[in-house]
This record gives structure tokens, sequence and C-alpha cells, in this order.
């Protein structure tokens, strides 16, 4: 008779890296909503906002094409402290430039390389988690993370809305500095599993590390159309967080801590996606619950558009938000299961950077279509476009997706003495 193993919350090392990753997703809401706030305040401009957002994304994709191979060759644990640590050092920088007034360059050289080390940081996230809990416990544990990575979500917005009113946009980015500062500490204290047998990746360059999971990606079937599907989805809603801030701010007449409510208030819908997918899941299968997942986006992108109240638009958000939840968690946690440890990292830089590739394109035609069109317009297209990809996901493998045996790979090295099996 096999022991009964206690719930994760009581495994003092997934605990530990569950604190560690929540205080610094507190710190992220509030850069979420303080970096579009500082440029709209300096220039006036949803079309600025895009092209910040679109320069991040590019570096951030950059960064996918080399730090899924050194996710796989190195210390996971040690590269996501280097990222916390590079992140603390430069967010640190705007705030005291900007007291000598607005430094909107410094913005163009700070967040493109924070998105690049925070590329690699989810990448090396990603694959901790199959380094943490065991195989069967995946999706529980991201539903778990994801659910308190949106709980902070929800404070931090609000908290950074009332910081930002009082104190100005750049009091909100120090404070996600000295996040980064908890973070680090934290995945100190934490002692991942060694990676299986087949880990190193040799001497190999970097592009032909990244090919490798790229051809993983291409051979699997539901991995595949995944990854093409979402291309169109992220180039759709890239731009979404710029678009919504201007929609409250400019269309609405709401200040800087409507725009935090509104964000805030909206992050119960991402809490309760992470609570419904497992279940939903495991009663659906895998391909009906992310079809359905994007089904709602789209709808709720069409909704925003046509809503003329700040209530509304909260609601509809959260209800988006929801759907963005299930599905990335959904596929996120196919992709842990059925990738060998020693790729995983690979597949998971591969898969991001391919499918994050249009976003930054994205998030420039977005911004400057609202800013030209108007908001409604662009959310009817952007909404419509993405309903026809959840549609297209029907005519793939993924409708079938659900059942799939994990790659065959060696058991797992034992967790290190005194860390909670």
């Amino acid at each position: 008779m096999s022991a009964v193993r206690p719930p994760l919350w009581r495994d003092r090392n997934f605990g530990t890296y569950w604190i560690a990753q929540s205080l610094s997703a507190a710190g992220d809401a509030f850069a979420y909503l303080a970096v579009p706030l500082l440029v709209l305040h300096a220039t006036g401009s949803v079309a600025q906002m895009g092209l910040l957002t679109a320069v991040a994304g590019a570096a951030s994709v950059g960064a996918g094409v080399f730090g899924g191979a050194l996710v796989d060759r190195y210390d996971r644990r040690t590269l996501m402290i280097a990222a916390d640590l590079a992140r603390l050092a430069l967010y640190s920088l705007i705030p005291l430039a900007w007291l000598a007034g607005p430094q909107v360059w410094l913005l163009f050289v700070v967040l493109p390389i924070c998105e690049a080390a925070g590329m690699v940081f989810q990448v090396a996230a990603v694959t901790a988690v199959r380094n943490l809990v065991d195989r069967d416990r995946i999706t529980e544990a991201n539903g778990r993370l994801q659910a308190t990575y949106a709980l902070a979500a929800v404070g931090g917005p609000l908290l950074a809305g009332v910081v930002s009113a009082r104190f100005g946009p750049t009091a909100a980015i120090a404070i996600n500095a000295a996040s980064f500062a908890l973070s680090a500490a934290g995945l100190w204290l934490v002692r991942l599993r060694e990676a299986d047998a087949g880990a190193a990746t040799g001497s190999t360059g970097r592009l032909a590390e990244f090919l490798a999971g790229a051809r993983f990606l291409w051979r699997q079937p539901v991995l595949r159309s995944l990854t093409l599907l979402l291309s169109v989805f992220i180039f759709l809603t890239y731009g979404f967080t710029d678009v919504l801030v201007y929609h409250v701010k400019h269309d609405l007449g709401g200040s800087d801590r409507t725009v935090g409510t509104v964000l805030g208030l909206a992050a119960l819908g991402t809490i309760a996606g992470a609570l419904l997918v497992a279940p939903l899941r495991r009663r659906r299968g895998f391909g009906v619950t992310w079809v359905g997942a994007l089904s709602t986006c789209g709808l709720a992108i069409v909704g925003i558009g046509l809503a003329g109240n700040v209530p509304a638009v909260t609601v509809l958000t959260a209800v988006y938000l929801c759907g963005v939840s299930v599905g990335g968690i959904c596929s996120m946690s196919l992709r842990q299961e059925i990738t060998p440890d020693h790729l995983l990292g690979r597949v998971t830089s591969a898969f991001w950077s391919t499918h994050y590739s249009l976003g930054p394109a994205g998030a420039a035609v977005l911004t400057w279509a609202a800013g030209r069109y108007g908001v409604t317009a662009v959310a009817v297209v952007a909404g419509s476009g993405c309903l026809l990809v959840a549609i297209s996901g029907l005519f793939t493998p993924i409708r079938r997706a659900g059942s799939e045996p994990a790659a065959p790979e060696p058991a797992l090295a034992p967790a290190v003495s005194g860390e909670a099996a």
C-alpha cells in the first residue's frame, strides 16, 4: 500500500519557491501598471506605449533563442537568482533618473534588457516546477502558483494605483525593483531535484541547441498546432494592456487610481481560471478546455470594446484574464508533461520565442490603430480574430488532445537530504 503524500502546501521546498515567486509577482503587478502610466504621463501617446512594449517584446523573443540552452546547460536556480539581481539593479535606475525629470529614453534601454532577463527567468521557472514536484502534480502545482500570482496581481495594481496617484509611477517601479531582492533571497533557500542524466547539452552552438527544442515542437502534433495558433493569438493581444490603460484613462476619463482598480479587480479572473483549470481539464480534456478558454478571451475583448463604462470593462477584463489563465496553464502543463526533462528548457524557449515572435509587431499595430481608429474598432477586430483562432483549433490535433503519454525518460534523482518529497 503506497504512502499518502502530504498536500503541496505542506511541501517545504515547494512552499518556499511559492512564496518567493508570489512576492516577485506582487512587485511585477506594480510595474504592470506603472510603466504604461509613466509613458502616458510623459508623452500622452498610446502609440509610444505600444512602441516600448514592442521593443521590450523583441528583446524577450531574442533572449528566448539562447535562454532555453542556458537553462538546460546551467543550474536553473542560479540563473533565476542572477536574473532577479539584474532586474533589481536596472529597475532601480528608473526612479533615480526621474529625479531629474522624465527620461523616456531610459525606458527604451532598461525595459528591453529586463525583458530579456525576464525571459530567461521564466524559462527557468517553468522548468523548475518539473524539479520541484512529481509529474502527476504538475498541473496542480502550476494552478496553485498561478492562483497565488493572480492574488498578488489583485492587490498589486490596486496599491500601485494609489501609490502612483500619490507619489507618481516611479515610486511603484521602485517597489517592483525591491521585490526582485525578496525573490532572489527566497530562491536562495530552494533546493531543486537534479535533472536527468541527459541534461548536458554538449558543446554544440546556441542556435543548434535552440533548434533541438524547435524540432521537438514541430514533431509533436499538438505542440506544433499550439505554437502556430498561439502565435496569431499573441499578435492580436500582446498590446492589450496598453490599449486597456488608454481606454480607461482617455475614453472613460479614469484616473491612475481607477486604472489600478480596474486591473486589480480584473485579476480576480486570473485566480478563478487558475482554480478552475485542473478540474476542467480532468472532466473535459485538454482540447475542449483550451478551445473554450480562447473563445472566452475573444468574446471578452469584443465586449470590452463595446462597453461604455468602467464597471463593465472591469468585469469583461476579468473574464478575459480567466480565459488567458485557463488556456495558458493548460498549454504549459501539457508541455511539461510530454517533454523529456533534458529538453524542457530548450522546448520552452523555442515555444515562447516562436509564438511571441509576432507579439512586438502586434503591440505596435494594435496601439497605433487604437489611437487612429479608436479602441472599439480595434477590440472588435482583435476579439473576432481570437475567436477564429479558437475555432481553428477544432480542426487540429488539439481537439483530440488530453491523453498523450508522457515521453519516456529516466527517473528524477531523489530530493536532497531534508527536502520534502
